[in-house]
């Protein structure tokens, strides 16, 4: 079943971008949904909504492609040899100490914990009982993008927000919202580079190309709650990832400003917290903060995305740029050291809240040695960024939000924050956001589980499960991006192990033969797709930018 529209919002044609000669065939830009249409799908896929999102596609659609191109030939310069640094051409935004982001809007004052998680029903409802602060309601990484994950997704959050949330399982156990107080939700859309294939745009020369996926999950979004969100006391919140510039940035600030107009709320009103998860974003904090500063409210370290960006970006650079096995890489390494104080300092320089990352160390209620080395692991890492000057923090499990609130509470007290912590004792060179040395091996424990994680990450993904508890650690998809990108740059840069073993796609090929023996294999599982895929992304001469792309095109869409 298919439903097009057409906006009805007045909307003007985007500058052409060369020069063009004969006719130009202009053509009414429309949406037509080619996903199946499930229970109460029309309640989400209005033709209202749709013509909202059909508006977002006409105005910044091609802006969105010539930012991705500007993104491959930024990361094409880096891999030939000109490393990332401070932009000249916007120093004066650095050395101007006057202006300051719009900070927090209500219902966003005090983020001392954010819990993280999909927004199936089930999750849904837990979040929202958690006791955090924030719910990152995640249509990204700890989503995988179904088509029915989309739009039950948009459900879920859709009767969350009214009040009107349940949820019984096929065992009969029936979920609802208790909580008194419910965490402000923060709606993370899915990046620039990602598509929607069961939603097609045609644009005004008539070509028709898949949908943004960005533009979906937030349009859809704000357009049925940004108004419910505001009666409530709270507002449209998001969470902005993948960012690599300022540019991407103003353009996101665009589509606000759009939004706000075309509802009739008040400028200023959406706020964003821009995810530092790209090596290029670091060197351009303050001007990704300045270009959203009327919408702004904070940065977020996502630490795993940052890793996996420096491993992509200087994978083929040679050995110095050769990171260890994934568990070595931690936040206390000089690198991950530097981008995370300049992140704090940046922050509270322009009174912008800056929120910590996600330990992936997650309990086990069967096993009370895991759990107790979950809590401390969690505890360390908490601690050390409510010193560092940390304004919040994400978990990913509810028995983890007493554990980080403690290490926040003991530095904030009564404080909802530490926002006029200047950090002015912070000096960082770019020398230093690039200095990946860590000088420990590689080692056969570290490849092995590499290999496994990927498979079996990839594996619940491509059967829709986008958060996946795997040997007591909460992977999601940049988590395995940092495990297939590892394996592809160790091949490439023809490193061994610690006992002077190769590291070559004959090995690892025999690593996906050991993983596929030892995991539990049931009819209907996806194992053997999610070794193909592996193959794909980890074991090409070719590098795809990312494993999302190639394994929506492939299974998803």
């Amino acid at each position: 079943m298919t439903l097009t529209t057409a906006p009805p919002l007045p909307t003007t044609p985007p500058p052409m971008l060369r020069p063009t000669t004969g006719p130009i065939r202009t053509h009414q830009p429309t949406i037509r949904v080619t996903g199946e249409l499930g229970p109460r799908y029309d309640e989400i896929l209005t033709p209202e909504a749709l013509a909202f999102v059909t508006s977002l596609h006409d105005r910044f659609g091609g802006r969105r492609h010539d930012r991705l191109a500007e993104r491959m030939r930024h990361r094409f310069e880096i891999g030939n040899g000109r490393d990332p640094h401070f932009r000249h051409d916007t120093a004066h935004i650095r050395d101007d100490p006057q202006w300051r982001v719009a900070g927090a809007g209500p219902g966003l004052e005090d983020r001392r914990v954010e819990i993280t998680g999909p927004t199936d029903p089930k999750m849904t409802i837990n979040a929202l009982n958690s006791g955090a602060k924030v719910w990152l309601a995640d249509q990204e990484d700890a989503t995988s993008p179904t088509w029915r994950n989309v739009i039950e997704g948009q459900l879920s959050l859709f009767d969350a927000i009214r009040g009107q949330l349940s949820y019984t399982s096929p065992e009969g156990k029936s979920y609802r919202v208790t909580a008194e107080q419910t965490p402000t939700i923060v709606m993370r859309p899915r990046g620039w580079h990602l598509p929607e294939a069961h939603i097609e745009f045609t644009d005004r020369t008539g070509r028709t190309l898949s949908a943004s996926g960005s533009l979906v999950d937030y349009g859809l979004y704000v357009f049925h709650n940004a108004q419910a969100l505001i009666d409530a006391g709270r507002g449209p919140y998001f969470y902005l990832a993948k960012l690599e510039s300022a540019e991407e940035a103003r353009l996101w600030d665009d589509v606000f400003t759009f939004t706000e107009r075309a509802l009739g709320i008040p400028h200023g009103t959406i706020r964003a917290t821009v995810l530092i998860e790209t090596l290029p974003a670091a060197f351009e904090m303050e001007e990704i903060l300045f270009e959203l500063r009327d919408h702004c409210a904070g940065l977020n370290a996502g630490r795993w995305d940052y890793i996996f960006s420096i491993i992509k970006n200087y994978r083929g650079r040679g050995a110095r740029f050769v990171l260890p096995d994934r568990s070595d890489v931690t936040m206390t390494v000089p690198f991950m050291r530097a981008y995370t104080e300049l992140l704090v300092q940046t922050c509270h320089k322009r009174g912008a809240f800056a929120i910590g990352g996600m330990s992936a160390f997650i309990p086990n209620r069967r096993d009370p040695e895991v759990t107790t080395r979950a809590f401390e692991k969690v505890a360390a890492d908490k601690k050390r960024e409510a010193a560092d000057g940390f304004d919040g923090t994400w978990v990913a499990h509810p028995d983890l939000i007493p554990i980080a609130r403690a290490e926040f509470d003991a530095v904030l007290g009564d404080r909802p924050n530490q926002v006029d912590r200047r950090r002015d004792d912070v000096t960082v060179t770019a020398a230093q956001l690039i200095d990946v040395h860590i000088g420990l091996p590689v080692t056969a424990a570290g490849v092995h589980a590499n290999v496994s994680v990927a498979i079996r990450y990839l594996e619940a993904w491509l059967r829709g499960v986008g958060a996946v508890a795997i040997d007591n650690l909460m992977e999601d998809a940049a988590t395995a991006e940092i495990s297939r990108s590892q394996i592809w740059q160790w091949i490439h840069q023809d490193r061994s192990l610690s006992d002077g073993t190769p590291i070559t796609a004959d090995y690892v090929e025999g690593l996906i033969g050991e993983v596929l023996g030892e995991v539990a294999r049931s009819d209907g599982d996806r194992f053997d797709d999610a070794a193909e895929l592996f193959r794909e992304v980890a074991l090409q001469p070719e590098f795809p930018a990312f494993l999302t792309v190639p394994a929506y095109t492939r299974y998803l869409a």
